[in-house]
């Protein structure tokens, strides 16, 4: 429910906020949606309670209005700008997705120039918790996003790449090449300084007896 108020107040702001007949259809449409869902009114309604309690949504009584309506509290709730907060939308509606999938399918919320600044967009979302990268799906290249604020709705599989054990492996490898370098550089030095030579001077010296070899 959450990602359909933040998408109808994109998409329709004319129409925002919602009657609960409005979120039920938002959640049951058809285009822009993986699954398609088929809910009735009482189960819209238990899940904007929820949203409400979390204070992720917001019920109101517009003027003029005879019905109660909701609207999304996403910007406040997570210090979120338009671009990010679309992008969050479009991952709880349809699941993790490719950079490029990401960029075409919020475009309809907000406009995006490049890719460039869809990773702008994500940057934000990634440091808040509220969406991780994924390493590529069988038979792509492409690296994909999730959202994390409902997980178990489109498991994964995966671990992310920023948390996997081959990742930090690779790691503690690089830091241990970083720490031998770091301390082969100073054993030359102090060579140098027991010579009394430079540092070019010796590594000509050195040079020159591979030559001689």
């Amino acid at each position: 429910m959450f990602g359909c108020l933040i998408e109808k107040a994109f998409t329709t702001p004319d129409n925002y906020p919602l009657t609960l007949a409005a979120v039920t259809a938002a959640a049951n449409q058809k285009t822009n949606r993986d699954p398609v869902m088929e809910l009735d009114e009482v189960e819209v309604a238990r899940a904007l309670d929820a949203l409400a309690n979390k204070f992720l949504a917001r019920r109101q009584w517009p003027a003029n209005s005879r019905v109660e309506k909701f609207s999304h509290n996403g910007k406040d709730a997570f210090s979120l700008e338009a671009g990010p907060l679309a992008v969050l939308a479009e991952l709880l509606l349809r699941g993790p997705q490719t950079p490029g999938e990401l960029r075409v399918h919020v475009s309809r919320m907000v406009t995006i120039d490049s890719l460039e600044s869809l990773y702008a967009m994500l940057q934000p979302l990634i440091e808040r918790g509220l969406v991780e990268r994924l390493p590529p799906a069988p038979g792509s290249r492409a690296e994909r996003y999730a959202q994390l604020l409902s997980p178990d709705v489109y498991p994964t599989g995966n671990k992310p790449i920023e948390r996997s054990d081959e990742y930090a492996a690779l790691q503690e490898r690089v830091k241990d090449l970083e720490s031998r370098l770091a301390r082969a550089e100073r054993q030359i030095v102090r060579l140098a300084e027991k010579l009394g030579m430079s540092l070019e001077a010796l590594a000509q010296a050195g040079r020159e007896d591979l030559d001689l070899e």
